[in-house]
C-alpha cells in the first residue's frame, strides 16, 4: 500500500474537532429529563464514536426498553441540535493543516455523527468549505467500521478506495480504513487514548495537527 494517497477522508469527532464538552451536557440534560444524576465528561467519552443511538443506550445503562431508547435518544438529539455549537472547537493546528492538506488533496469526511449535525458544526466552525464531501453516520444503511462509506467517497471522488487515507483517532477508524483497504492515519491529538489503541495498526500515526501536514507535503 502506497502511504502517499490520492485523497484524504477525516473523522470528525475527537480527528478535527474538540466536541467533548457539548456531547456531555446534552447527555446530562438528556439524564436529567429522566431523573438520573450527571456522569462525567470522561465517562461520556468512552461511549462515543460508534453512532447516537449506542452513545445513549451506554449514557442510560441497563434496564431501558427499546421504545424507551428510542425516546430518549430523540430528545439527546433535540437537545444535542441546540447545544453543539456552544463550547465545540476544532482542535489546535487543524485549519492550518486543511489549508495545507487542501492544496494538496482532495479532502473528505466520514463520521459516525449524523450528516445534519456534522454540517452543522462544519457550517458554525467555518470548515465546509474545505471538503468536497461528507457523509455522516446517517448517510447509508450501516456505518464505521463497515467501510461503504470510505467506498462510496472514493466512488463520488472517482478514485480507487484504496488511494484514499483515512484520518482518525480510534480504533473504529481503524478498523474501518482496513476493511475497505485503505491506508489509515492515527491522531493521537484528540480524546483520551483508550489502552487498546496502542495495538492498533496505522500507516502513519501524528501527535500535531502540523506533523500530519508536514508528513503529507
Amino acid at each position: 500500500m502506497e502511504l502517499r494517497p490520492a485523497a484524504l477522508v477525516f473523522d470528525l469527532d475527537g480527528t478535527l474537532i474538540d466536541s467533548r464538552r457539548d456531547i456531555t451536557t446534552a447527555i446530562n440534560r438528556m439524564r436529567a429529563e429522566l431523573g438520573l444524576p450527571a456522569i462525567l465528561l470522561e465517562t461520556v467519552v468512552t461511549m462515543v464514536g460508534e453512532g447516537a443511538r449506542l452513545l445513549v443506550e451506554r449514557a442510560l445503562g441497563p434496564g431501558f426498553t427499546p421504545e424507551q431508547v428510542d425516546r430518549a435518544l430523540a430528545r439527546y438529539l433535540e437537545i444535542y441540535w441546540d447545544v453543539c455549537l456552544e463550547q465545540t472547537h476544532p482542535y489546535p493546528g487543524v485549519g492550518a493543516m486543511l489549508v495545507a492538506l487542501g492544496g494538496r488533496y482532495p479532502l473528505a469526511l466520514l463520521s459516525n455523527k449524523g450528516e445534519a449535525l456534522s454540517r452543522r458544526i462544519l457550517d458554525g466552525l467555518g470548515l465546509t468549505p474545505f471538503f468536497r464531501e461528507i457523509l455522516g453516520g446517517d448517510s447509508l444503511p450501516t456505518r464505521k467500521p463497515d467501510p461503504a462509506g470510505l467506498r462510496v467517497l472514493a466512488e463520488r471522488l472517482g478514485l480507487p478506495v484504496e488511494r484514499l487515507m483515512l484520518v482518525g483517532d480510534t480504533w473504529i477508524d481503524a478498523e474501518t480504513a482496513h476493511n475497505a483497504g485503505s491506508a489509515f492515519a492515527l491522531v493521537e491529538w484528540g480524546f483520551p487514548r483508550p489502552p487498546k489503541l496502542d495495538e492498533v495498526k496505522a500507516d502513519l500515526k501524528v501527535a500535531t495537527a502540523a506533523e500530519l501536514a508536514t508528513a503529507l507535503s
